[in-house]
């Protein structure tokens, strides 16, 4: 019999196992050391597991507006309603759309729910207030008052970092100054809301010589200047607190952004509000080519913002602009150069179309662009949430037991790769998970604890499928090494079909479906990526190391590859040529 040819490998043998084990180990230390660094060592909760308020809003549609209800009026909604709950100082919030007309709002543990619900479930109030101060964001120097540049002159121009930078520095002192400001807000010309009877009767009722509890203007603009020179609008406690408690009626502080900086604003009482809009849209200016946005006032609202501008457009910068605020906060302050009569006007200067397309939605709608009605609430205290927890762990260890106890004792030594690759599985699922919830924001809740434990199952067939492949060839004569290549082509096309119908069942689930449900199909589906990475740079590569051991390759009673366990037939025979004739004799095992 010829001897083989040196050097040649064996059929079907993979070269280099170790460069795959290599690849999984640099991915597995590497996320790990992601997971330390960024100090997200745990999966981000949600709400059943850590506790919390879960609020479910439905849009409605609005009078004369059945079109309100699209893709970019929800998105703006949801953007208004995240920056409202940050507002309060609540830490990872989340805000979603679900479906065509729903948003969830999930809010962590820690936060009252009728002060969630009130936050979230109500159209907040948007206002036009006359500016009467502006400055940087920073609290001001002593002594140091405000002072801002012109913003231009004609059609309203918004405020978003074209005007020229607002300084701080003295331009008098705090008594002129706070005599400045009390004359602003008495001065006849200052624009204030229309009285009702009630208040009509307050007013009649003051002018009797009556010691009178309410504060001078002189007193009162002296608190607010104190109030405005502290501000400092950088700190995103103060913004959100700066407008609480402030009337329509009543001057205030505010906070707003210009470009990237933050400034700080003294404003008028309010003289038109959001009510008062009957349309407004951003569109491009056919002239300039510019992105703009046009407002459309009702009969009444047309009157009061003739008005104010009539009166804002005899005054010096910064005192002929107008303040549109929302939720307490100026979203633009554009300059008026002369009164807008008509019911319509525009704002220009600098818009791109989201930036002008989002502040006509604002305009348009009040405040939200849409009106909504809860569709439910639910409040999950933590110590529920972490019952949940705890149970769902404990269903999962349960699973995980029976599955390696099913793999000792069918599979004997066969087990140890497995148990060591579901655990390489299990690391790698646990970091990911940990890295998503700071990169996209993903939380772990009850269902996607769920799709864990069934990915248990899922990881393991995959690991029965390529040792049952194994253990047909070693059924038919083979040996171990040959029979570990032999029957890995096969397996994996198995396996691969295996996953792809779990990985498109998963990903269908997900598109389907919202909410929580979605938490299990993004872990079933991550997890069925995962075995597929597992079993091709982990358990195969290992198998065919251990396949080269004295303990597997002989056949081991323990090992599970027991050739007359597993009902092995005879070696394989090969056919020797010798002289004329041919003489058959079995195969050295080794040889096989």
């Amino acid at each position: 019999m010829a001897a083989p040819k040196k050097g040649r490998r064996p059929t079907g043998a993979q070269g280099r196992p170790g460069r795959a084990l290599a690849i999984i180990l640099i991915a597995m230390v590497a996320l790990t050391a992601g997971m330390f660094l960024t100090k997200q060592t745990t999966p981000r909760l949600g709400i059943d597991l850590a506790g919390g308020t879960s609020i479910t809003l439905k849009a409605k549609s609005e009078p004369g507006k059945p079109d309100a209800i699209n893709p970019t009026n929800m998105n703006t909604a949801v953007g208004i309603i995240e920056r409202r709950v940050n507002g309060l100082g609540v830490t990872e919030a989340e805000v979603q759309t679900q479906g065509k007309d729903h948003i969830i709002v999930n809010i962590p543990k820690g936060m009252n729910e009728q002060q969630a619900r009130e936050q979230v479930g109500t159209t907040a109030q948007l206002y036009f207030r006359p500016v009467l101060a502006f400055t940087s964001g920073e609290p001001a120097a002593p002594n140091a008052s405000p002072s801002a540049s012109p913003s231009g002159s004609g059609a309203p121009k918004a405020g978003d970092g074209k005007k020229a930078s607002p300084s701080a520095t003295p331009s008098s002192s705090a008594t002129s100054q706070g005599r400045a400001l009390s004359e602003a807000l008495k001065a006849p010309g200052s624009p204030t809301p229309s009285p009702s009877a009630s208040e009509s009767k307050k007013a009649d009722d003051n002018k009797a010589p009556t010691p009178s509890a309410t504060p001078s203007p002189d007193a009162a603009a002296s608190a607010l200047q104190a109030k405005f020179a502290a501000l400092d609008c950088t700190d995103e406690k103060q913004r959100a607190t700066a407008a609480q408690g402030v009337k329509p009626e009543d001057p205030m502080v505010a906070c707003g952004q210009r470009g990237d900086t933050w400034g700080k604003w003294v404003l008028g009482p309010a003289a038109v509000n959001g009510q008062d809009v009957d349309d407004a849209k951003g569109q491009i200016d056919q002239q300039s080519g510019q992105w703009i946005v046009t407002m459309q006032f009702t009969d009444k609202g047309a009157d009061k913002f003739a008005k104010i501008t009539g009166d804002l457009a005899a005054k010096q910068p910064p005192q002929n602009q107008f303040a549109i605020v929302l939720d307490g906060q100026v979203i633009s302050d554009p300059s008026v150069s002369q009164a807008l009569t008509g019911g319509n006007a525009q704002i220009s200067g600098g818009f791109t179309q989201q930036s002008a397309q989002d502040l006509g939605n604002m305009l348009s709608y009040g405040a939200l662009p849409l009106s909504f009605q809860e569709d439910s609430v639910t409040t999950v205290t933590a110590a529920l949430g972490g019952e949940q927890l705890k149970a769902g762990l404990i269903a999962g260890a349960i699973g995980l037991l029976l599955v390696v106890i099913y793999l000792l004792v069918y599979y004997r030594g066969l087990a140890f790769i497995a148990i060591v690759s579901l655990l390489v599985s299990a690391i790698l699922t646990y970091t990911i998970m940990a890295l998503l919830g700071k990169g996209i924001g993903f939380a772990l809740n009850l269902p996607a604890v769920c799709g864990a434990i069934v990915a248990i199952g899922i990881t393991a067939d995959s690991f029965i499928v390529y040792f049952e492949r194994i253990r047909d060839e070693i059924r038919e004569g083979r040996t171990l090494r040959p029979a570990v290549e032999r029957a890995w082509p096969r397996a994996r096309r198995t396996i691969l079909v295996s996953d792809f119908v779990s990985f498109l069942a998963a990903a269908v689930l997900f598109i389907v479906t919202v909410g929580k449900v979605q938490g299990f199909a993004f872990t079933l589906g991550l997890t069925t990526l995962l075995d597929v990475v597992v079993v091709f740079l982990f358990t195969k590569p290992v198998m065919t190391l251990l396949a080269r051991t004295k303990f597997f390759s002989s056949g081991h009673p323990w090992s599970g590859l027991d050739p007359k366990r597993l009902g092995a037939k005879p070696p394989l025979r090969r056919s020797r040529r010798t002289g004329s004739g041919t003489v058959s004799a079995p195969v050295d095992a080794k040889e096989a």
